[in-house]
């Protein structure tokens, strides 16, 4: 069994009571599940991990280094500037996608760029939950498991 790691960044453990209106009802659980869903015909398991600590996102990372096929990436406001975090997704060797709940750009100014998105094999933005479905499906892809 291939292993998908999801990592999500600050506040993201307390989806679904956080400004739902912006974020959405669905809560991590919730992410976790869909995305399991989505990946269990290629026989990937999800791990998910959620730390409101850089460090301890880059540690994970790190920790993960091998062993995984690919890595759905909700940096939260580390995206801003997470520096550590991306110098370490920069060491990751396996496609990774940057997942964001809202769109960024429709919000204030502040969050209109990401530092680790130039590093990322692709963004999702906007899309609410439905975003880490669609990287799900993304990384299948790039990792060859729909052939």
């Amino acid at each position: 069994m291939s292993t998908l790691l999801l990592l999500n960044g600050p506040n993201l453990g307390i989806l679904g009571r956080r400004e739902p209106e912006i974020y959405g009802t669905d809560t991590l659980a919730d992410i976790e599940k869909a995305v399991a869903t989505e990946v269990s015909g290629a026989s990937w398991e999800v791990l998910s991990l959620q730390h409101d600590s850089e460090g301890d996102l880059v540690r994970d990372i790190n920790r993960h280094h091998s062993g995984t096929v690919g890595a759905i990436v909700n940096p939260g406001a580390l995206m801003i500037a997470g520096w550590s975090l991306r110098d370490a997704l920069a060491a990751y060797p396996q496609p990774w996608i940057e997942v964001h709940l809202s769109n960024v750009w429709a919000r204030e100014q502040f969050r209109h760029e990401s530092v680790i998105a130039p590093l990322a094999s692709g963004v999702v933005v906007g899309l609410g939950s439905l975003g880490y479905r669609l990287a799900a499906q993304a990384l299948l892809e790039l990792a060859g498991a729909n052939r």
